[in-house]
């Protein structure tokens, strides 16, 4: 078989076994009865995007992101994407020409779209640890990578929230880079998905800054070779980013700079920075020496810090800076997702298990494999965005969904290593590590670890925190009820002392 069927017929194998593990996961859900449909945990984003589709569907204008009855009178705009929302509305439309049925066309909806999401991912995942490990790394992507989002929520019935988008593009475009030096629209695809994920929402402006920096210091490394691939990148970017301004931002607000929905800010950092990296790569003395391509790729990257600290300064200040002190203590420091990995360690080491640890054994893998040699342009991409996403974890427990994702990339590497070595020699040895590396690997192992210890911790100390929903508030849904929940919390906390002193 010829390269390039090998390679049609992996693309095929990686959508099959991604379909498979969606739709087990979607047999999964319809077992229970789909029964985060009725009980949405909290999640108010969920239902907001819902709320906001019904509004477009119902003749809110495409540019119009007013949720007017929500807060105080006349309400507020919402900085989400119609990105989002167009996909679902069109499904809601085709599910209730089938059905007749608008009610149930949201059901449908709000099954299939987490649904098509689950499995994009899924199958971008399996690429990604191909190019990295090796066929043998397919498989176990799917399966770790499977348990892994599933057992996240993100991808549930019902997640209408951006999250779960923005996770598959950044998937895709890590994919499809790794990808580019044996596919020549891979480079291009990429620079498309990662403007794409941006214009979703800025929480992945990390993420794709560092899919950037590192298309640019490969190029730098490798001239020749990285050539063609920081083009394409950079005028994917660029392109894209050019198209979603004028699609979604309306021509009175063209000179309106907002820092946390994609605007004039971000197009113009998209522009300068796509088209920048275009043409360094075009110019023949850049291609031809490292020193001159970082000295002209410095230049543009001291440009675009001078036109954003002089056109936008107010989108350099820090995300919380303007917040009230009371808003943060009232709310935000109330708010699951905006925890620090500090702030974990204090209050929930179970959740710590749960959210840091494989990507703190991926870590290690890389830092191992750094120390062995052989690094190549595949380890710098996935250990950069692996690292860059584990620190925005400890800064933000949101940022936990991303450093899981990219984790299982080493992951499923060393599983299809230690695979090979007990297909070529098996012994209760290997064996037995090949079930270690497995357990180790599969995120909702130390979840279920946690969780229990966290039980039997509880019942020894006989005290039982109260259970918060999806976005940290208690289930009393009212602010000063946190206020009685962090009393409840600091009495368990001295009791837990009293019951162990080595506490």
């Amino acid at each position: 078989m010829g390269t390039a069927e090998n390679g049609a017929a992996a693309w095929k194998s990686d959508l099959v076994l991604a379909l498979l593990a969606a739709l087990l996961a979607l047999a999964a859900d319809a077992w229970t009865g789909f029964g985060q449909l009725t009980d949405a945990g909290g999640d108010n984003d969920n239902l907001l995007r819902l709320v906001e589709v019904r509004d477009l569907l119902a003749g809110q204008g495409w540019f119009d992101l007013h949720q007017y009855r929500m807060g105080l009178e006349g309400g507020f705009v919402m900085h989400w994407s119609r990105l989002v929302d167009a996909p679902i509305a069109a499904i809601v439309l085709a599910a209730s020409a089938l059905t007749g049925s608008r009610p149930l066309a949201e059901d449908v909806a709000q099954v299939l779209w987490p649904a098509l999401l689950f499995w994009s991912t899924l199958f971008f995942t399996a690429r990604a640890a191909r190019s990295f490990g090796g066929a043998g790394a397919a498989l176990p992507a799917i399966l770790v990578g499977g348990a892994g989002y599933y057992f996240l929520g993100i991808y549930d019935p019902g997640a209408l929230d951006h999250h779960n988008v923005q996770l598959m593009l950044t998937m895709a475009s890590l994919a499809l880079l790794l990808e580019a030096p044996a596919w020549r629209w891979a480079a291009l695809l990429s620079g498309l998905s990662a403007a794409l994920t941006l214009a979703v929402g800025m929480e992945t402006v990390p993420y794709v800054a560092t899919i950037g920096v590192c298309v640019s210091l490969l190029f730098v490394a490798d001239p020749s070779g990285e050539r063609t691939i920081a083009r394409d990148f950079g005028l994917g970017f660029a392109g894209v980013g050019a198209l979603v301004f004028v699609a979604t931002i309306p021509p009175s607000a063209w000179g309106v700079a907002e820092c946390d929905a994609f605007s004039v800010a971000q197009f113009v950092v998209a522009a300068i920075a796509g088209v920048g990296l275009a043409a360094i790569a075009l110019v023949e003395p850049a291609a031809g020496s490292r020193q001159r391509g970082l000295a002209l790729l410095a230049a543009l990257g001291v440009v675009l810090g001078a036109v954003v600290a002089a056109l936008f300064p107010q989108c350099l200040s820090a995300p919380y800076a303007n917040l009230d002190p009371r808003l943060k203590e009232l709310w935000l420091d109330h708010i699951d997702e905006a925890q620090s990995l500090f702030t974990q360690l204090v209050h929930d080491p179970a959740r710590v298990a749960a959210r840091y640890a494989t990507p703190l054994v991926a870590i290690i893998l890389m830092a191992l494999r750094f120390r062995r040699g052989g690094w190549r342009r595949q380890d710098s991409l996935v250990a950069a965005l692996l690292a860059v996403s584990f620190v925005v974890g400890a800064w933000q427990l949101r940022g936990t969904t991303f450093s899981i994702a990219f984790a299982v990339i080493p992951l499923s590497a060393w599983i299809a290593k230690w695979r090979s070595r007990a297909e070529a020699g098996s012994s209760p040895g290997v064996a037995l590590r090949l079930a270690a590396v497995w357990l180790v690997s599969i995120n909702p192992v130390w979840t279920g670890v946690a969780a229990a210890a966290s039980v039997a911790f509880e019942k020894r100390t006989g005290c039982r925190r109260p259970r918060r929903d999806g976005q940290g508030l208690p289930e009393e849904g009212h602010l000063r009820a946190a206020w009685r929940h962090d009393r409840h919390d600091r009495a368990c906390d001295l009791q837990s002392r009293r019951a162990d002193p080595r506490l």
